[in-house]
């Protein structure tokens, strides 16, 4: 995708057409968050994508940016270019709500370290995205907020638990959303709408919430396998806002004091993996991989089908670990949570004790998280400098909505089928789901996984598939001008 692109209004341009427009004064930072205010105007009401909506916020930032233009000051990469924040991280001034009505106002005094640097980068803040209570479903929806829509089809979800940033991406209502992503809350949502959505390496980009929020010992799988990643339109907008979150900060946990390589590689090795053992992908996202795997042979890479059943051991793993530790957190989800999320978790839990037993011995744990040490350290060596994987993002196209409240046996085929969600974050490696097409009706997509700290060749390489997928924005986007 170039960056030229007068014919296009400005709620349809990418985060680099805007940035420069800005600052070469080509239109003003004004008249860019009222294009994007007026888009989500004509497309938010559909779609429940962003809620907690503030215009005359938007309008007053976009208003200073044009100041420290016509002041001739030094301006940030994202300056002027919007950005929405998911309900469950802290956006100053703005409640923190996790879709919870309990905590409806539970406004955040300080940004979090991510979103504090997209402020410093210069995003302009114009909403809030949706999501599921307590972020723990591949649906968003919740008692406080409501119901977001997948843009393409209002029977299939929109993903989750980032959906609303999914969705608000994918209708023009921003180029770039902030996001999380635990067990696929990034790309999952951005192959159901779309969109491109990155999970970076952990430690990468910060999860530290602020000073003087109130504590919370936050379960071991929670700090070593959520992270904050951006969703875009395009890869280029997906790489501008890493670069923006990259937040090196020693306050979190597991961050570090480093930047990811800014550079493009060549051409690298990609494996191809279509099955880990615990589903077989749907004729839609074999179709899918097919293409993705021709389009990067035609850009130079050496592209080879592999069996790696270290991934499928990673999924099962995720159900163990992530699963025994929410059990920690049921008292307060059943005394907060909505209706939906304590029937989606008792069929989740009824699917992990398929794998693991009803209650999996302290024994198994202990043993769970040594041998997820030993598959980072096989997959990081098998991937070497030079190596890419592809896999399925699911192996199903985008649920049905509310397929998690369909019952135990459903569950149980929702959990097989998102292998490709669930082991990254137990290997805490960089992943990026990228569009490939529309298959009646619904988006397609395939998911990247690269070595630790390599999303300069994530990035690379889901560029060739973006400059090779036939791409449109949604029928309900498209519906309305804006």
């Amino acid at each position: 995708m170039t960056d030229t692109a007068d014919d296009k209004p400005l709620w349809d341009r990418t985060a680099a057409q805007l940035a420069a427009g800005i600052r070469d004064k080509s239109f003003s930072a004004t008249e860019v968050a009222t294009s994007f205010l007026e888009r989500v105007d004509a497309t938010n009401p559909a779609l429940n994508a962003l809620v907690d909506l503030r215009p005359e916020e938007a309008l007053a930032q976009a208003a200073a940016a044009d100041s420290a233009v016509a002041a001739g000051e030094e301006l940030p990469p994202l300056h002027g270019v919007p950005v929405s924040t998911k309900i469950n991280t802290s956006l100053r001034g703005y409640a923190s709500s996790h879709g919870v009505t309990a905590w409806a106002g539970a406004v955040a005094s300080q940004d979090a370290a991510c979103v504090a640097a997209l402020r410093d980068a210069g995003a302009n803040f114009v909403g809030r995205s949706n999501s599921p209570a307590f972020a723990v479903r591949w649906f968003t929806a919740n008692d406080l907020h409501g119901k977001t829509l997948n843009p393409w089809n209002s029977a299939h979800t929109p993903g989750g638990s980032s959906g609303g940033a999914a969705a608000a991406v994918a209708a023009g209502m921003v180029p770039i959303a902030q996001g999380n992503d635990i067990g696929g809350s990034v790309r999952f949502p951005a192959y159901c709408c779309g969109a491109v959505g990155l999970r970076p390496t952990m430690g990468l980009v910060s999860g530290s919430e602020p000073r003087g929020a109130e504590e919370f010992d936050s379960p071991l799988s929670f700090q070593t396998m959520a992270v904050h990643g951006p969703l875009g339109w395009t890869v280029d907008d997906v790489r501008r806002g890493l670069y923006a979150m990259v937040t090196p900060d020693l306050a979190d946990p597991v961050g570090l004091p480093m930047r990811p390589p800014l550079g493009e590689p060549g051409p690298v090795k990609v494996a191809l993996v279509r099955d880990a053992g615990l589903a077989k992908p749907h004729p839609a996202v074999n179709a899918a991989l097919d293409d993705a795997a021709r389009w990067l042979a035609e850009a130079g890479h050496d592209v080879e089908e592999v069996e790696l059943p270290l991934l499928g051991e990673a999924a099962r793993l995720w159900s163990l670990l992530l699963y025994e530790e929410l059990r920690t957190m049921l008292p307060e989800i059943e005394r907060f949570g909505d209706d939906a999320v304590r029937v989606s978790l008792t069929s989740s839990f009824a699917a992990a004790a398929q794998m693991w037993g009803e209650r999996p011995t302290l024994d198994a744990y202990i043993k769970g998280y040594a041998r997820r040490g030993t598959l980072i350290s096989r997959l990081q060596r098998y991937l070497g400098e030079d190596r890419v994987l592809m896999t399925p993002v699911s192996a199903e196209p985008p649920f049905e909505q509310d397929a998690d409240l369909a019952g135990d046996d459903r569950v149980r085929e929702l959990l097989a089928a998102q292998w490709p969600m669930q082991a990254v974050p137990v290997l805490g490696f960089p992943a990026i789901s990228v569009p490939t097409g529309i298959t009646d009706g619904l988006p397609s997509g395939v998911q990247l996984i690269g070595g630790r700290f390599r999303e300069d060749a994530l990035l690379g390489v889901a560029a060739d598939i973006e400059a090779r997928a036939a791409r449109t924005r949604p029928p309900l986007a498209r519906t309305h001008t804006g």
